[in-house]
């Protein structure tokens, strides 16, 4: 079998007074209607292609979301693969250009009607579903450190490792396409490290990190919850004996990854988890 095409995409959004619309785009050369996406440039990852294309074809800066669905289709070249994301419109003005000459911001029911293909149906019907969100946490796990063993000092003095350095590298380009506001770390420097590139201040937080986690969990569960109930976007650095305990307690899953500088992003609504979805490497 040959090797799928790899495009990413967005369902762009924007509340309204009263609801949310999503974002068209209308293509010339196949006189259709779809969401904005395409393929992936040489070592691209999907979520920055997913951004890239979106302003591309939109000239609005797309902050991502929750992951919806793959798409799986043939075309001329090949099997093709697009994912797609939701995505907030932060700013930006449309202007035609050769691959698209029209954007048109419309509600869910009415996009139904204008699309061209049976499967942005499906996507349209998984955002749906899965709405709109009022906060987001980006729950990451702190890059790779120094070995434990060679280490003398206090443990949470320990610093990064050369690899930690390359992950916190791709961090730093991959968290801010989720566009966070906030960020928040348990004490270990190797979790401070990790998340201190993206350039906002970093706030403490000792139950969240290992020795005060499970120094009383519920406590640290309930700080989780206040942080994630806060409207926006909050990156949370914490370490693998955590992670997976919180996560599980949010989707009643006993078997949580967690790998090193790999991240949760989980969605919110009403006080409920909307949706949870695994980045297990730094590069997305």
């Amino acid at each position: 079998m040959s090797t799928p095409i790899l495009a990413a995409g967005v369902v762009l959004w924007r509340r309204t007074n009263t609801d949310v619309e999503v974002a068209l785009v209308h293509r010339p050369r196949y006189d259709d209607w779809s969401f904005p996406k395409g393929k992936l440039d040489r070592d691209e990852s999907m979520p920055h292609a997913a951004v890239r294309e979106t302003a591309e074809e939109t000239g609005v800066t797309a902050r991502l979301g929750a992951r919806l669905i793959d798409v799986h289709y043939e075309v001329p070249e090949g099997p093709k693969t697009v994912r797609y994301w939701a995505a907030e419109a932060r700013g930006g003005t449309f202007a035609p250009n050769a691959e698209t000459d029209e954007l048109r911001w419309c509600a869910p029911a009415q996009a139904a009607t204008l699309l061209s293909y049976r499967h942005d149906l499906d996507v349209l019907a998984r955002f749906v579903e899965t709405g709109v969100p009022e906060s987001v946490v980006l729950l990451v796990r702190h890059a790779k450190a120094g070995r434990r063993d060679e280490w003398d000092g206090d443990d949470d003095a320990r610093p990064l490792s050369d690899t930690g350095h390359e992950q916190v590298r791709h961090l730093a380009s991959l968290l801010p396409l989720f566009g966070p506001e906030r960020v928040v770390s348990a004490p270990p420097v190797r979790c401070r490290d990790t998340v201190a590139p993206l350039g906002l201040p970093v706030h403490d937080e000792p139950l969240l990190g290992e020795e005060g986690y499970w120094a009383d969990p519920p406590s640290g569960l309930a700080r989780f919850q206040e942080l994630a109930a806060v409207p926006g976007v909050v990156v949370i650095c914490s370490q693998g004996g955590v992670i997976p305990d919180v996560v599980g307690t949010l989707t009643d899953d006993d078997d949580v990854p967690s790998r090193k500088a790999s991240t949760w992003l989980l969605t919110f609504a009403k006080g409920e988890l909307r949706s949870a979805d695994y980045y297990p490497r730094p590069t997305g």
